[in-house]
């Protein structure tokens, strides 16, 4: 995003939600994409970009030493995985050559990428399994992946972490048992194997472990044993240092901190009240790289915002003193680099090259290069060159706000900007509470068009990082446990409350939206209480048994840990479903749903629609054909930006800032 200033101009009187705004749904979707995935050799760059205007399609791109930029995988090749359902790791590139999951039959490809002409191959396969996070055995010829088979009907998918002959297919598992697997890892020698796992009912932020394994002459895993993890806690992002020492993320002390494993003991790194992990939703994750033996460069989330750190490992690291948890060892040097940036992901290292996602408020997401000596950096590729005038952009405020049993939660307040449109003194604006996915996700400051959309137009945001959101600790984090549809909802509500009683936004138009569990949490919002007007939900959850009952096998035990086992609690479940207390929502609501979604499948939201449409409130429904969980259609989320706009104008009773495709709203 390019910033462009102008000179003050004078204001037009118009009310809140009219104004006019260049950040259309057409500019989104037409200049925006998604970047992801970085991998480097010691002469390129690789990148994912998710493109909306080819029907969501993930090209792997490519950036050489010459700075010339160019896409890898044609059409009709789409780099996406499946895996887990979220994916992530879906390629590798290994000295010349890619290895990759196509998504639309879920088999492994692979081409050189030093070839003047891409020969894309396959790798031959059963097309019943999948695979991600792959990592090269260079010793052995052979690739090691995690695999999710679903080769035995009406059985719940198995994992494994397998290894595959290249050349034939073939594949040999190296350890299973557990109910899921990630981030596979060699040491730099080739004869050990890391690895994360966890089982039923836990979720890899819940419990989750790390185990090593030695790898005997036939390369099979040999003297397995786990190495952390386990007992309510969470362990992740395993990574090799240069000397063969193996370290990773644990919140044994509350938060996810830097560990190393001495074959003795396990130490901290450094501590800290940060998050250097985040919870694994999906594969490939890097939250920090090796520089040298003695010094990793790392990324530590503090309050809602990213810090990028160099962490020099004293001598005494090493040594068979044991530190206590939560007591650091004697680090020589912790050091942080100040580049403007707040939301700093997916590092990786070549040649002290640096290059990592970067993102800040006034900053989209960027590819980015940092020279670690000289301290510079440069943007190698952004998610959009639009040139957008910064009288019509939006800097969040970071608030903090009380909510329920004596709690606080957290937030990015965006009040209402536009350089051409105020309203009258008099008047408050909208307010739309946006609500993040997962539950266990989080939202953060990074400059986001979709949010810009509503601010420049007059209506204020605030998105909400409720109880159970990751960044804030283990603690902040359990607090959602047994109260999925409670806290979260009480925090919205008084998120809501705190900036109307502030004086900032009109408490009698208040709105809330939110995606997937952000659904389920507007819906639950909407249902047990009447503080909000209106409401958007994209293919939310209406009903916890529904759910419980029909999603896949990443999150088919999820809710053990935030509402309660199922079916020994089922009527705790009933109780928190909107789908059962339609009796007590009051206000309008417009649904969002892809028709391929197995996540949250479309008989979720059809049978919401279908009870306010019995119920005669206000109610539009927009199905997309070819959709999952999550739009990646250009048409598709271009058509939903709208139509929810055009929802609201009809609810809030203002003018439409620009005209825009209608929506049937029964009941009206």
């Amino acid at each position: 995003m390019v910033k462009v200033m102008t000179a003050a101009i004078e204001k037009k009187l118009r009310t809140y939600g009219s104004w006019t705004s260049p950040i259309t749904s057409d500019l989104i979707v037409s200049g925006s994409i998604d970047l992801g995935s970085i991998q480097v050799t010691d002469e390129k760059v690789f990148w994912l970009e998710g493109r909306p205007t080819e029907d969501g399609r993930y090209v792997l791109v490519q950036r050489d030493k010459f700075g010339k930029i160019s896409d890898l995988t044609p059409v009709p090749y789409n780099v996406r995985t499946r895996v887990h359902e979220y994916g992530g790791g879906a390629y590798l590139i290994d000295r010349d050559m890619v290895y990759f999951t196509n998504f639309s039959d879920q088999q492994l490809y692979r081409f050189n990428h030093v070839s003047l002409q891409v020969n894309i191959e396959i790798i031959p396969g059963d097309e019943r399994c999948r695979y991600a996070n792959m990592t090269m055995d260079v010793q052995r010829n052979r690739l090691i992946a995690v695999r999710e088979d679903h080769t035995k009907a009406d059985c719940e998918a198995s994992n494994s972490i397998v290894s595959i002959n290249p050349d034939t297919g073939d594949t040999v598992v190296l350890t299973s048992g557990y109910d899921f697997y990630s981030s596979p890892v060699l040491s730099p020698d080739g004869n050990e194997l890391a690895w994360m796992c966890w089982n039923h009912p836990n979720m890899p932020w819940d419990e989750s472990e790390i185990w090593l394994a030695d790898i005997d002459a036939e390369g099979l895993t040999i003297n397995s044993r786990r190495v952390c993890g386990g007992e309510d806690q969470s362990t992740g992002h395993p990574v090799w240092s240069p000397d063969g020492t193996l370290y990773f993320v644990s919140d044994r002390n509350g938060w996810w901190n830097i560990c190393m494993y001495d074959a003795e003991s396990v130490k901290t790194v450094y501590r800290a009240d940060a998050e250097f992990g985040a919870p694994h939703w999906t594969f490939g994750q890097s939250n920090f790289v090796f520089r040298s033996a003695s010094e990793l460069i790392c990324t530590a989330l503090d309050k809602g915002e990213n810090k990028l750190l160099s962490i020099k490992l004293s001598d005494g690291l090493n040594s068979a003193t044991v530190d206590a948890i939560g007591v650091p060892p004697a680090i020589s040097t912790v050091e942080q680099f100040d580049l403007g940036f707040s939301v700093i992901s997916n590092l990786q290292l070549a040649d002290n090259q640096l290059f990592f996602l970067g993102a800040s408020p006034t900053e989209c997401k960027a590819i980015v290069s940092l020279d670690l000596s000289q301290r510079t950096t440069q943007l190698l590729k952004k998610a959009t060159d639009l040139k957008i005038d910064e009288g019509f952009i939006s800097t969040p405020e970071v608030i903090e706000f009380p909510t329920g049993d004596n709690a606080t939660a957290h937030g990015f307040f965006y009040a209402p900007v536009n350089r051409d449109f105020e309203a009258a003194a008099t008047e408050l604006p909208p307010l739309l509470v946006f609500i993040h996915g997962g539950p266990t996700g989080a939202t953060n400051n990074a400059f986001n068009l979709s949010v810009q959309y509503w601010t420049s137009r007059g209506i204020a945001v605030l998105d909400v990082n409720y109880r159970g959101s990751s960044g804030y600790g283990r603690v902040y984090r359990n607090s959602l446990y047994k109260n999925w549809g409670v806290v979260d909802t009480e925090d919205c509500i008084s998120g809501a409350n705190y900036l109307a009683l502030r004086g900032d936004v009109d408490v009698e138009k208040l709105a809330i939206r939110g995606g997937s569990a952000g659904g389920y949490t507007t819906l639950a919002a909407l249902t047990f209480s009447d503080v909000f007007k209106a409401g958007a939900s994209y293919y939310g959850v209406s009903d916890l048994e529904a759910l419980a009952r029909d999603t896949h096998k990443f999150e088919s035990r999820y809710l053990d840990r935030i509402v309660g086992p199922y079916p020994q609690q089922r009527q705790l479940y009933r109780e928190r479903s909107p789908i059962n207390h339609t009796d007590r929502l009051t206000c309008p609501v417009i649904f969002f749903q892809g028709l391929e979604d197995e996540v949250v499948p479309p008989n979720q939201t059809e049978m919401m629609v279908d009870a306010l449409r019995d119920k005669g409130l206000p109610v539009a429904y927009v199905p997309f054909e070819g959709e999952q969980h999550g739009f990646r259609i250009a048409a598709n989320i271009k058509r939903a930006l709208d139509a929810e706009y055009y929802f609201y104008s009809k609810i809030f009773e203002f003018e439409l800032a620009e005209d825009v495709q209608t929506v049937i709203i029964e009941n009206l």
